[in-house]
């Protein structure tokens, strides 16, 4: 066994740890090796070995993220989409992850996070009030026609 063999095992060891804890994307895996000044060969070859052995799964994450993102921190599909695609995950796994999120749970908390929105906005007038929170919920990446119906019938 090769002093490389050790070091990589080392670093396969490491990251398998961190990987049972919580998920990570692959990109996620590359950046904290490359801060920890492993070189890119043998970055991928941990990140390959990874996945192999099923630590990391961009589409296992995918789904995590954007279940975990729509239901406890409130984010519509455009900002898990876009958020996602920022983690370097593919359009057709991001794409399949968003099908997996429960679409009537995240009509009610696109409801429920618009409603609450709506409550504490203060502005001088109804149309301001309806602007600053149509603003904030497209900032979540809500659709655009949803949340105008949520806002008419709050308006009502």
């Amino acid at each position: 066994m090769s002093a490389s063999d050790t070091t990589s095992d080392v670093l396969f060891n490491r990251m398998a740890w961190l990987c049972s804890r919580r998920e990570y994307c692959s990109r996620g895996v590359l950046d904290l090796l490359r801060r920890k000044g492993v070189t890119g060969e043998e970055a991928a070859a941990v990140l390959e070995r990874l996945r192999s052995e099923r630590y990391v799964d961009d589409a296992r994450y995918a789904r995590a993220f954007a279940r975990d993102k729509a239901a406890l921190s409130g984010w519509g599909p455009r900002k898990i989409a876009f958020a996602l695609s920022a983690k370097g995950i593919a359009p057709d796994v991001v794409k399949a992850a968003l099908e997996e999120v429960d679409e009537g749970e995240s009509a009610r908390r696109m409801r429920e996070v618009v409603e609450v929105k709506w409550r504490s906005v203060k502005a001088a007038t109804p149309f301001e009030r309806r602007q600053k929170v149509l603003r904030f919920a497209l900032s979540r990446g809500y659709d655009y026609e949803r949340v105008t119906e949520v806002l008419d019938s709050l308006e009502e």
